[in-house]
């Protein structure tokens, strides 16, 4: 018989970042940074919760294989602290939640702890699971301090932009070409092959060999979320060198009588210590800028165009 356990553990880490307590709540308490900070992190949605709190849909990594899970967050901005309840525990945790505190400290830095909360059904299962508590909290702080740090210094290496196309069709038609990117060899003329897996519904692992404009080609590794007849979110995984980050998403909106805007978002941060290796000795950080942007963008724009070629036909 299973020994039921109403012993609640608790265990607490910390860590000094050196970045303002503000900015390091910021990026914690804003889900759209996670995919910048934590690097399982793929994307982050809100869903509707009561006063007071959030409910969000998180789709992260474990084990190379993406997932998807929900928690539930108080943020108290005046205290910079944030509750936060996994609503879906999984074994062998029964229960489990926790607390990010942010603390300032002299000099511009700031003291992070992160608190856990946990039960689980039996004796084994209990210690079990705080060992994996405490491994856990120790690698999710360490790579917290090296990505906020890394984060706050990129910020002038950060940038977001667009690529937009009115489409003759209905979303789900223009969903549907971004989703089947298993025939994006066959339909896109600067993608060479295309290895896409899908083993857990809406998720999606895909790999691809893209032509630049002098003919060589690279191999880019990224995961998906998809939200049928609305929008594709992604991550890259494995990236050019030149990119310390790259997450994206496509959209499509409807604007009545058969007519459909299709959006392909991207945000980078650059690896500024490799502009002068990668581009010459001259170039600059608005050289690089101007270099991946049109790179992602010619991309985009291909495919966009494919897409209205293809649905409107």
């Amino acid at each position: 018989m299973t020994l039921q356990i109403t012993e609640v553990r608790h265990t607490a880490h910390e860590i000094e970042i050196a970045v303002p307590a503000e900015t390091v709540h910021r990026l914690l308490a804003e889900v759209v940074e996670w995919p910048r900070i934590f690097p399982s992190v793929l994307a982050v949605e809100h869903e509707p919760a009561p006063a007071g709190e959030q409910r969000l849909r998180i789709w992260d990594v474990v084990d190379g294989a993406p997932r998807e899970r929900p928690l539930r967050r108080i943020v108290e901005p005046d205290a910079l602290r944030i509750n936060f309840q996994e609503l879906r525990a999984e074994p062998p945790a029964t229960a489990l939640g926790g607390a990010w505190l942010v603390e300032p400290v002299d000099g511009g830095r700031s003291r992070v702890r992160l608190l856990h909360e946990f039960q689980a059904a039996s004796e084994a299962d209990l210690e079990l699971l705080h060992a994996r508590v405490e491994e856990f909290g120790r690698t999710e702080l360490a790579g917290l301090k090296r990505n906020v740090e890394f984060a706050h210094a990129a910020e002038a290496a950060t940038f977001s932009f667009e690529d937009t196309v009115e489409i003759h069709a209905e979303p789900g038609q223009v969903y549907d070409f971004i989703d089947r990117a298993d025939l994006w060899a066959e339909r896109l003329p600067h993608v060479a092959a295309v290895r896409l897996t899908e083993d857990t519904p809406h998720l999606q692992t895909l790999e691809m060999d893209t032509r630049a404009k002098d003919g060589s080609t690279h191999t880019t590794k990224s995961h998906r979320v998809t939200t049928p007849g609305e929008r594709i979110a992604y991550k890259q995984v494995t990236l050019p060198a030149l990119l310390a980050l790259h997450t994206g998403r496509w959209t499509f909106t409807t604007t009545g009588n058969g007519t459909t805007t299709a959006t392909s978002q991207h945000t980078v941060t650059l690896h500024t210590d490799r502009v002068t290796q990668i581009l010459g000795p001259h170039a600059t950080l608005a050289d690089a800028r101007t270099y991946v942007h049109d790179a992602l963008s010619t991309n985009s724009r291909a495919t966009l165009q494919h897409a209205k070629t293809h649905t409107e036909g």
